[in-house]
C-alpha cells in the first residue's frame, strides 16, 4: 500500500531493463484469445490487466511500441522481448505475467473466444509434474544459472550481455 492506503503494483520485463510501478485499483483483468493476441504473446492467449484507473509510471528503461493495428500498440521490452502492454484508445492494459506478483489478478472474462485454440480448456487436464522430477533434465537443470530480474524492484540491475 501507498502512503494514501492505494494499493502499489510493481513489475517489469524478464531482464529488467524496463520496471513500472501502479498505484491505485487494477481494472478488470481478463484474457483474449483473438489470433493478434495469441502472436503478440506467443502464447495460447493474453492475460491482461486494465491500469486505466491507476496511476501508472515506467520507473526504469522504456518499452518499445509495435503498432499492431491502425489502432492497438504493443508494448515489450526492445532487450529481451518480454510483452508488456496492450495500449487501444480507450486505455492501455498490461500483462499480468509481467506483474511481481501476479497470483493476485485473476482474470473474470475471457474476449476473442472465437479464435481459442481447441486444446485450451483441456490443458488442465494434462498430467503434471515438478520441474525437478523430470530425472532426464535433473544435471541440466542444475547448471542453470538465472540472470532473470527478480520479482521486486532493485535499484540498479546488473547490465549483462545476455544475447545468445
Amino acid at each position: 500500500m501507498s502512503l494514501d492506503n492505494k494499493p502499489v503494483w510493481a513489475g517489469g520485463c524478464q531482464c529488467g531493463a524496463v520496471r513500472f510501478r501502479v498505484e491505485g485499483a487494477l481494472g478488470d483483468a481478463s484474457v483474449c484469445h483473438c489470433r493478434m493476441c495469441q502472436k503478440a504473446f506467443g502464447a495460447f492467449y493474453a492475460p491482461l490487466v486494465s491500469v486505466d484507473e491507476a496511476g501508472l509510471r515506467w520507473t526504469r528503461g522504456e518499452r518499445k511500441l509495435f503498432r499492431s493495428s491502425n489502432l492497438v500498440g504493443r508494448g515489450f521490452c526492445g532487450d529481451c522481448g518480454t510483452p508488456l502492454t496492450y495500449e487501444a484508445p480507450d486505455g492501455i492494459a498490461l500483462a499480468i505475467g509481467a506483474f511481481d506478483d501476479p497470483a493476485g489478478i485473476a482474470p473474470v472474462i475471457q474476449f476473442g473466444i472465437e479464435a481459442k485454440l481447441p486444446y485450451v480448456d483441456t490443458v488442465c487436464t494434462l498430467p503434471g509434474r515438478d520441474t525437478m522430477e523430470d530425472e532426464q533434465a535433473v544435471e541440466f537443470l542444475a547448471r542453470i544459472v538465472s540472470f532473470q530480474h527478480p520479482d521486486h524492484d532493485t535499484e540498479t540491475w546488473p547490465a549483462k550481455d545476455t544475447t545468445i
